[in-house]
């Protein structure tokens, strides 16, 4: 059965902004599941996520404190729809990306990260598909916030779309 995704991250809520575009509110309550990778900032966040949410799955990231890292991993694994994924907040510089995430997991199918606030996506040598869906929130030197959507169905990604946040 098709299975509606949801990848955000660096929402920085609420040093960069207060709260979530109420866009990203709308996609969450679409979404079967949601992929947070991290830079939730505060706990409050994490809390309206996963009561809203049908699903969440996140990782902490390099501004989360104790209170975050209680309740999340660093790395996260989870199968969807016959599809590996991992989630990590940090891959490091883009150069050599690809090559270092093919070695550091060679079980995944799809690795969702985020810390650069730029959308990326691409698919390695070895066949590693790497999703980063920018920030809803902090969109730093891209032209707009983003995050993105995608569609797991029978252990094959699609509809992979990168949303820009409009704004309110």
């Amino acid at each position: 059965m098709p299975t509606r995704l949801l990848l955000i991250s660096d929402t920085h809520v609420p040093l960069r902004a207060r709260r979530l575009p109420d866009q990203v509110w709308r996609a969450v309550d679409e979404a079967d599941i949601v992929l947070h990778a991290g830079d939730w900032v505060d706990i409050a966040l994490y809390d309206d996520l996963a009561a809203r949410a049908r699903r969440l799955v996140g990782v902490y990231g390099n501004n989360d404190g104790p209170p975050l890292r209680a309740v999340l991993p660093e790395i996260n694994r989870v199968t969807i729809e016959g599809i590996r994924f991992a989630m990590v907040h940090e891959t490091g510089a883009a150069a050599g990306r690809e090559k270092r995430m093919d070695a550091a997991f060679t079980d995944t199918d799809v690795l969702v990260f985020g810390h650069s606030h730029i959308p990326w996506d691409t698919v390695t040598a070895g066949g590693l598909r790497l999703l980063n869906p920018g920030s809803p929130t902090d969109r730093r030197r891209q032209p707009k916030h983003t995050y993105l959507t995608a569609v797991a169905d029978a252990g094959r990604l699609a509809e992979v779309t990168l949303v820009a946040v409009e704004r309110e």
